[in-house]
């Protein structure tokens, strides 16, 4: 398996310092998740049937005609590669490994390309696959420029991928209504914006057809019933939206901010900055030695990529661990 972070067992064992000692900004995951609401006691008794209140309420939140509900993205990004025949498909690179690792693994003819050739690119494949905003970067694609490859693409057949996992500040960048366009494919994640990654639970906006599809390549009940109860509940709680949403950009620019005031140019999304860093092992080790996890990329878009503290206590923490790279590495 590739790695990934919030791999903070990991940590523990390596840097011998239990779990709870750490500050762990090594994933993008708001770090203040929606207060999960009393469980019916059925979620736990009954067979997870499909739930089109579940479907509705994600539709209503993301603006999609239809979607499907599924056992987080994850499940999405290993089941699509099996629906097609061998394809040409292009990744843009850098972005979550997990997409270029399961195109190449079910015959297709796979190659990354850099966010900045992607224009080029569209004329040469059958599949492209776009996280946007990107993760670990942050880059992002106008909706217009979006759409029009996936015009083009589905002329012959062809898929836009749009991982909008990051997507929930920026709800103006989406392409979540044109999903019913023949060729275009959204995933959503409830585990990022609403910090709920446990409950495993994400979303696929697209054609009718195409979903009927994926539905019956997943099979039965791929979603627990809690999952399901506490993911519509927070899809459909706007006001904690809202208020969310204010909170995670006020904290990413903060974040950002205090980077900056530390030498560092980094670019990101409102849950997470990221910059590329010659001395990437050294800072990852200086973090790690203060108990911050932070996430090391080590090939090849090699860099830092640093998550929101949780609470005052964890940005004064991560402040004096900045004074200290600052002050030994000037």
């Amino acid at each position: 398996m590739l790695e990934h972070g919030g791999n903070l067992r990991d940590a523990a064992l390596r840097f011998g310092r239990a779990p709870e000692d750490w500050l762990d900004l090594s994933t993008g995951i708001n770090p203040r998740w929606y207060p999960a609401p009393a469980l019916a006691g059925n979620a736990w008794h009954r067979l997870p049937e499909a739930d089109a209140a579940l479907a509705g309420a994600a539709a209503g939140y993301y603006g999609a005609p239809l979607m499907l509900a599924v056992a987080g993205t994850q499940a999405a990004i290993q089941a699509l590669p099996r629906l097609r025949p061998p394809s040409r498909v292009v990744v843009a690179a850098p972005s979550y490994a997990e997409h270029a690792h399961h195109w190449a693994l079910h015959g297709h003819s796979m190659r990354q390309v850099p966010y900045a050739e992607l224009d080029a690119a569209v004329a040469d494949c059958d599949v492209m696959v776009v996280c946007n905003p990107n993760n670990p970067t942050g880059a992002s694609v106008a909706p217009e420029r979006l759409l029009a490859w996936a015009g083009q693409l589905a002329v012959r057949g062809g898929w836009l991928v749009v991982d909008e996992a990051f997507g929930d500040t920026t709800p103006q960048a989406g392409v979540d209504a044109h999903s019913d366009r023949a060729g275009l494919i959204v995933l959503r994640s409830v585990g990022k914006f609403f910090g709920l990654a446990g409950v495993r639970l994400g979303f696929v906006a697209a054609h009718p057809e195409l979903l009927r599809a994926l539905a019956e390549q997943l099979g039965p009940w791929t979603v627990n019933g809690p999952a399901q109860q506490i993911a519509r509940a927070a899809l459909l709680d706007r006001d904690w939206q809202d208020a969310t949403r204010r909170q995670l950009l006020a904290d990413g620019a903060r974040l950002r901010e205090l980077l900056r005031q530390h030498g560092i140019d980094a670019s990101g999304s409102a849950l997470f900055q990221w910059w590329p860093e010659e001395r990437a092992e050294q800072f990852w080790q200086h973090m790690a030695e203060r108990g911050i996890w932070v996430r090391l990329f080590r090939h090849a878009a090699r860099g830092i990529r640093l998550g929101l503290p949780p609470d005052e206590t964890g940005w004064r923490r991560l402040t004096l661990a900045l004074n200290e790279w600052s002050d030994t590495h000037a």
